[in-house]
């Protein structure tokens, strides 16, 4: 019955991530032709090339959140069971999923603009969001055990692997935000160096979990 009940959150959760994943792209218009008709016949590539902004926006996003999910795969392969805490964390979660297309939707649109900054600024503080609710729902997650019995070291030294690596994504989520407001590219650059952290980081414990 728990693996049932585990299967089914993960379930809803891949649909809110295919679904955030798939709004990305939507973003992105198809350019038409001025309306006085005196477009010529390269106009398409001029105004393909100018939504660069909207390109990289989505690629980043869209990696972005491709790791989040891997993150959150991993998380959950560790979850024994579930209770009303997992629940609502993994629902807080899904809820920053989806707002994901929007500040993704602003970057595009002002990215190559004077405000560039404030978006970038509000794009990495999204991420920061993310940052506290997976930390949220990292919380949630305790070793299984027998009563009265301690967790296994492997177990531990997992969680804890896991928890430190969650609280520096915190960090430099936040000193990304920061930066964007002096930088727009360097807030994003550093917003984004964190993909090699997210998709080396091992969530192998050998032990299964349960929702605390």
């Amino acid at each position: 019955m728990q693996e049932k009940e585990t299967a089914r959150v993960e379930a809803f959760s891949d649909g809110v991530f295919a679904i955030a994943m798939t709004l990305l792209i939507l973003e992105i218009k198809v350019p038409h032709p001025p309306p006085d008709g005196q477009a010529g016949k390269w106009w398409l590539l001029g105004s393909l090339a100018h939504l660069w902004p909207s390109f990289v926006a989505f690629v980043l996003s869209f990696g972005t959140v491709l790791i989040m999910w891997v993150n959150h795969h991993g998380l959950f392969r560790q979850v024994h069971g579930v209770n009303n805490r997992l629940l609502f964390t993994n629902g807080f979660l899904l809820l920053v999923v989806t707002f994901v297309p929007f500040p993704t939707a602003v970057l595009a649109e002002y990215l190559d603009e004077r405000s560039a900054n404030a978006a970038a600024t509000f794009y990495c503080a999204t991420f920061v969001l993310v940052s506290v609710a997976y930390n949220l729902l990292l919380a949630a997650v305790v070793p299984v055990r027998a009563p009265g019995a301690a967790a296994s070291p492997g177990h531990e030294a997992a969680l804890a692997r896991v928890r430190r690596a969650y609280r520096a994504g915190f960090v430099v989520y936040l000193a990304a935000t920061v930066a964007a407001v002096f930088s727009a590219f360097a807030g994003l650059a550093i917003c984004f160096s964190l993909w090699v952290l997210w998709a080396l980081l091992n969530y192998s414990t050998g032990h299964k979990a349960a929702a605390a």
